[in-house]
């Protein structure tokens, strides 16, 4: 469900389309980049508490969403160049990348290129630039988190939330993770979860809040501060309260108020 002054459109990227909610307004426009498993709804909650003035593009990445039918592949580098694209097809003087999770890291990716326009990157409970106890046994439980509902459920309650779903976000959380074409469910865990950014992150210049969830068990806010705070000069952390890994669902007022707070500092 779209508010009035939100559009539907589709985005050229490279062997398709991806689909995407956009809002024209002031400042500079957010680019939204969901969590795998994700999809543009993800960050429904966020923008609902962001001014109504606020130009943002929230999209399904390519094999999320319904963005399912573009292939792949569906590495880090393919999705950094979709969102660049993305960027690009806006026609934005200037943007702040907003990159959730496996999100988080194509922001990262993105913003070591130093693209033109960029004035800053918000990361939510990012993955590190580089794979931190990524055993094959946790990479093989990763691959098989969206089975199937069950399999989604269990995923919710042991280890991607602090508790802070309503029934309706958990419904949407299922959907939007059985959604995922198998290709973009298995290129998480099999790639992108191990692939190693960190040589270029340090060229990252445009100030990155990083906001971490104090009860996160993906991407605790020690692993943050440890094993990507020291890798990005311009980078400083917040810890959210009260919230798990899916912080944009459990505490969307936290979120979008420092986003807000962020952006209108720059």
């Amino acid at each position: 469900m779209t508010s009035p002054n939100v559009m539907g459109r589709f985005f050229d990227v490279q062997g398709g389309q991806v689909y995407a909610h956009v809002r024209e307004g002031d400042g500079p426009t957010l680019i939204f980049l969901h969590y795998w498993g994700g999809s543009r709804r993800t960050w429904d909650p966020v923008v609902r508490r962001l001014d109504p003035g606020q130009g943002f593009v929230a999209y399904d990445q390519r094999g999320w969403g319904d963005s399912t039918s573009v292939p792949g592949p569906y590495d880090l580098e393919r999705l950094a160049d979709d969102a660049q694209r993305v960027s690009d097809a806006l026609g934005c003087s200037r943007s702040v990348l907003v990159g959730h999770s496996m999100g988080g890291k194509v922001a990262q990716l993105l913003a070591a290129r130093r693209p033109e326009g960029l004035t800053g990157v918000v990361l939510v409970a990012p993955a590190p630039p580089a794979p931190i106890g990524v055993t094959e046994q946790v990479r093989e439980m990763v691959a098989h988190a969206y089975d199937d509902e069950e399999a989604v459920l269990r995923s919710i309650d042991l280890m991607l939330t602090h508790g802070g779903l309503t029934p309706e976000l958990r419904r949407q959380v299922v959907e939007d993770s059985l959604r995922g074409g198998d290709q973009a469910r298995l290129a998480w865990p099999r790639q992108g979860l191990t692939e190693d950014v960190s040589a270029g992150v340090g060229a990252i210049e445009v100030p990155v809040l990083v906001l971490a969830g104090s009860h996160d068990k993906v991407d605790p806010p020690t692993v943050l501060t440890d094993h990507l705070l020291p890798l990005i000069p311009t980078a400083s952390l917040t810890v959210l309260q009260g919230t798990g890994h899916l912080s944009p669902l459990e505490v969307p007022d936290q979120v979008a108020a420092h986003i807000s707070a962020f952006v209108a500092q720059l």
